[in-house]
């Protein structure tokens, strides 16, 4: 064979190799700009917490940044398609606004604008069971301190920084944090003496400084109040900011009506899924409609993510909670005029936090006249408060000593 023709057929195998390679290249390169499925999303939550998740037939590669004016949050993706109805992600809970699209070939973008500050606390992609990968994000309020704190430490070269979630076992720093919530606030009164016609925001929030006040003189333990002032918290906005502070006890105060204008003392109440009586029930689905009356009504998403709000509590927590519901009542006995079977049971949407151990204080009742004397008797609250003070550091002590 002449050596002209051998050198041909070489180059020509060389040349179809060099185009080969190309088409490789191109291919891949073709293959890493296709799209993400993204074929479904749906959206849970409140004005505390919210989550989105959003499924993908591959894994998603994401970034996420905040800004303000006005306040969002940023996440940036892979290149994806969005292929769920828009009505999957409209706006609930922290979210006033949802917005998503492509951004080139190569990328995409999430714009979630909010109620009030917010920050995540998860950001995760996790592996579906039947089908592809989803991106969860739980949102959770934050204050505009600390809001202003993550714009100014992000880095935009990175994805900013999700803290821990401030849910699980309480923190063991050595000092017993106490949350004192005043019922009601805000728009929402409560309800008002049969007399005097004071308000019950009134009534809870000048026992709930008088009790944080004694709380604070006892050793090792902290308290704290949910609100300071005449504003209106939801339910789901108590929990949080219990869980945030890390409280490792959650005391709720009221003074409710009741129709029966003869019925006085004061109720200790713990959760439960099934009402210990009539009475108790009606209570708590009064005091659940507490969000309703003030404007605001919980949007539940679907069941698989609607349990970010309120999750089953954990036996553990449960039998805490009624510990400290029997140190409550042994120290108002013979001293705080009780009803019937004081410590009772019933299922108040404010007590449902997880990990801490949670009663509701109904110091009597505003439709009995001799009862809302009491309330308002400046000498009575300062008794009361001692008491559940003493009967809040029984229940520490035992719970240290059992290494609780």
């Amino acid at each position: 064979m002449p050596v002209a023709v051998k050198k041909l057929r070489i180059v020509s195998r060389i040349g179809l190799l060099a185009i080969l390679a190309l088409l490789t290249v191109s291919t891949a390169s073709y293959a890493s700009q296709q799209p993400i499925l993204a074929f479904s999303a749906r959206v849970a939550g409140d004005d505390a917490r919210t989550r989105v998740v959003i499924d993908f037939e591959q894994k998603p590669e994401f970034v996420i940044h905040y800004v303000d004016s006005p306040e969002r949050i940023i996440v940036d993706l892979s290149a994806s398609a969005f292929g769920f109805p828009a009505a999957d992600l409209a706006p609930r809970g922290l979210f006033k606004d949802i917005r998503y699209g492509t951004m080139g070939s190569d990328s995409a973008r999430m714009v979630f604008t909010v109620n009030r500050p917010v920050k995540l606390v998860m950001a995760e992609v996790q592996k579906n069971e039947e089908r592809g990968f989803r991106l969860v994000l739980d949102a959770e309020m934050t204050s505009k301190e600390q809001f202003a704190e993550i714009l100014k430490s992000q880095d935009w070269n990175t994805s900013a920084a999700v803290p821990p979630q401030d849910v699980g076992p309480v923190v063991e720093d050595g000092v017993f944090t106490v949350a004192v919530d005043a019922g009601h606030g805000g728009i929402d009164a409560g309800a008002s003496g049969a007399t005097t016609k004071t308000p019950e925001k009134t009534v809870t929030l000048d026992f709930a400084r008088l009790l944080a006040e004694r709380l604070n003189k006892v050793e090792g333990v902290k308290a704290f109040l949910t609100r300071e002032d005449d504003t209106f918290l939801s339910l789901s906005q108590r929990v949080t900011i219990a869980r945030q502070k890390h409280a490792d006890l959650f005391i709720s105060l009221h003074a409710d009506t009741l129709a029966q204008k003869d019925i006085r003392g004061a109720t200790i109440y713990t959760l439960s899924d099934k009402a210990s009586d009539r009475m108790a029930e009606n209570l708590a689905v009064r005091e659940n409609l507490s969000d309703q009356l003030a404007g605001f009504s919980i949007e539940s998403g679907p069941p698989e993510v609607a349990d970010i709000l309120l999750d089953l509590t954990r036996r553990e927590t449960q039998a805490f909670s009624v510990a400290l519901a029997d140190n409550v009542v042994k120290s108002f006995e013979g001293q705080v005029g009780l009803i019937n079977n004081p410590h009772r049971q019933a299922n108040f949407q404010v007590l449902r936090a997880p990990d801490i151990p949670s009663v509701l204080l109904e110091m009597g009742f505003l439709s009995n006249p001799e009862d809302e004397k009491l309330l308002l008797d400046e000498a009575w609250r300062a008794k009361v408060a001692g008491l559940v003070a003493n009967a809040v550091d029984r229940y520490r002590r035992r719970s240290v000593a059992n290494g609780g």
